[in-house]
């Protein structure tokens, strides 16, 4: 029994020592100079974030089941593929769409020229007493539109035929750019699942450990209550990640147009964003969202149609016009002549021009209201590229802010906390350190590993923001 507790008495020390000695090879580990991270052309260099495996986790094996209901790296879908199925089956942008035919039949509207038409009347002296009174009238009438009224109707049609169709495209951006960052959200929850699993499934090898400590009166029964809290609050945390899994995952089945019943897995990871490389500079990713935003193609547009609707509104207010002709034909009786009853008939054809006068009504409101369009259009505009501008600078910002946390997390953080827990978990088994101690550095490493995750995942959405930002919507 002395021996047995001489050993006992050199444990704590002895793992102590151990302890030091890994955590100074690991901060030599962590002073290397780690590798520069470039950009290729389609894809973003592969971070190495894919989730570490704690020793001592027999577990994994299950905590890999359980993901492969929501990803698989082979038959899954990938953001690109729901993007193409976004554009091809929301209900709302298919909605939209029809907005885009019907300026095609405003604009077929616009070109028609305006109706003849045909008058025909009939007088008689029947009722007057003058019986043999009678004459018949056929008239048409054909407005002229002078001035390029019909032209500037045209102009004002095919502009706000080009509007719709700029809005349709920026209702696709948005779309497109909301699919994105759902899907983050989904690799989100994925990771931090696969890590809550994997320190699940410690928790409880622990915990057994720690039931035959207590049993045999190595350790006190508050060690167990501890672990086993912890076991449940672990299990309680994949319970909400699930459950915002999930809710993820049904979102980008209503995005997508996917029925609800169907399964959805992803393919990728953090690792392998499939987006596209962003601009070399911010200076070319602001010139490029300049020139190809559709919004800001839409306020060009809109700004470019109050112009026109001015002009329309000018011309409608000179005079309208109307030829006319008409072909009369009548009978006249004369029965009180020195000679008797004459009779007489007339055949005449009359033409002229009816001409409006625009004396009180000279268009002066709608010229008002097209002269504030303008003004309004071009205010929005200049707010727009204001705009546009702070929204590519600050997703190239927050790009370049999340690649080099995740630099830092990757250079040591990961790795140091990952060998501190082995490191404290081996030290309690030996018995120099209490469960508290454990607890507390797993905590840590949990925590290390949710704030990487979410660097992981500002990363993915600062790229798919700044892809949005500068207007590309096709994968």
């Amino acid at each position: 029994m002395m021996f047995v507790r001489s050993v006992r008495a050199l444990l704590p020390p002895f793992s102590l020592c151990l302890f030091m000695l890994t955590s100074t090879s690991l901060i030599a580990y962590g002073q290397k100079p780690a590798k520069q991270e470039g950009v290729i052309a389609r894809k973003v260099v592969p971070i190495n974030s894919r989730i570490p495996q704690l020793p001592d986790s027999p577990g994994s094996a299950s905590v890999s089941v359980f993901v492969s209901r929501y990803l698989d790296p082979l038959q899954g879908v990938s953001s690109d593929d729901l993007i193409r199925r976004a554009l091809a089956a929301n209900a709302d942008l298919i909605a939209t769409r029809l907005d885009i035919e019907r300026a095609r039949a405003r604009l077929r509207q616009a070109g028609l020229r305006p109706n003849p038409a045909i008058d025909f009347e009939q007088t008689t002296g029947k009722f007057t007493g003058s019986a043999g009174e009678r004459e018949t009238s056929i008239g048409f009438a054909l407005p002229l539109e002078l001035f390029g009224k019909r032209n500037r109707r045209i102009e004002l049609a095919r502009i706000e035929l080009e509007a719709a169709e700029a809005e349709v495209a920026d209702r696709e951006r948005r779309l497109a750019a909301e699919v994105r960052a759902t899907y983050a959200d989904a690799l989100s929850a994925i990771r931090e699942l696969q890590i809550t699993g994997q320190l699940g499934d410690i928790d409880t090898q622990t915990a057994r450990i720690v039931e035959v400590r207590v049993t045999e009166g190595d350790a006190a029964p508050l060690e167990l209550s501890l672990i086993r809290a912890e076991v449940d609050r672990v299990r309680a945390r994949r319970e909400l990640v699930e459950g915002r899994l999930q809710a993820a995952l049904l979102r980008l089945k209503n995005l997508a147009g996917i029925p609800l019943n169907e399964p959805l897995r992803l393919r990728e990871e953090f690792s392998t964003p499939s987006l596209p490389a962003p601009a070399a500079s911010m200076q070319e990713a602001v010139a490029t969202a300049l020139s190809a935003r559709p919004d800001l193609r839409l306020v060009r547009l809109i700004e470019e149609a109050a112009g026109a609707g001015l002009r329309l509104a000018q011309a409608e207010a000179r005079p309208d016009i109307t030829a006319f002709t008409k072909y009369s034909f009548g009978h006249s009786l004369f029965d009180d002549t020195p000679i008797g009853v004459l009779r007489d008939k007339d055949r005449l054809v009359s033409f002229g021009v009816s001409i409006s006068i625009p004396l009180f009504n000279r268009n002066q409101g709608a010229q008002a209201e097209a002269e504030a369009a303008i003004l309004q259009a071009k205010r929005r505009r200049q707010f727009l590229e204001q705009l546009i501008r702070a929204e590519v600078e600050s997703a190239y910002k927050r790009y370049e802010s999340a690649r080099a946390a995740i630099s830092i997390f990757e250079q040591g953080v990961i790795a140091r906390s990952i060998q501190n827990v082995n490191t404290i978990r081996e030290a309690y088994r030996l018995g120099a350190f209490r469960v508290t101690e454990l607890l507390t550095e797993q905590r840590r490493f949990l925590d290390s590993q949710r704030e990487f995750t979410e660097a992981l995942a500002e990363l993915y959405r600062a790229l798919a923001d700044l892809q949005s930002a500068v207007g590309a919507v096709n994968p």
